[in-house]
């Protein structure tokens, strides 16, 4: 039996303010179904190159009760970069809180408009430890 990956799928209460968010990331619209009878729109984002791995947002035109909180059972996304202190740099720029800063040269948290978690991870091997963030303390939780 084969198994095929197809997407991650998150609800979001504000499209535009989510899609600005993964576009930060790097992520680019891939494709996009709005669904006028179920009132619904799925935007499928995905990184450059990488169509086969999209995450879906998906935005309830009339609202939904069941938004992400940190009682869901969702535990995060991941993604890698060649540069985990320029990608940081870039999302704090553009008022994104690190919640978990790359002390480590490896690895980081930040969290989307909907509060998904978002893990950032350095390709290959860390990178040298760096300030601001050597020193820099978690701030919220991730």
């Amino acid at each position: 039996m084969a198994l095929k990956y197809l997407h991650t799928m998150v609800r979001v209460k504000d499209l535009d303010a989510s899609m600005a968010f993964y576009r930060l990331l790097g992520l680019e619209e891939t494709r996009r179904w709005d669904n006028e009878g179920g009132r619904f729109t799925l935007v499928f984002m995905a990184p450059p190159g990488q169509p086969d791995c999209p995450l879906e947002l998906t935005w309830n035109w009339d609202g939904d009760d069941a938004l992400p909180s940190d009682s869901r059972h969702f535990g995060h996304l991941a993604y890698e970069t060649d540069d985990i202190y320029a990608l940081c740099a870039h999302l704090q720029a553009n008022g994104v809180t690190i919640n978990r800063p790359p002390r480590d040269g490896h690895m980081a948290f930040v969290r989307s408009p909907d509060n998904v978690s978002v893990e950032l991870l350095q390709a290959g091997k860390a990178l040298p430890p760096q300030e601001p963030w050597a020193s820099m303390a978690n701030t919220g939780h991730w």
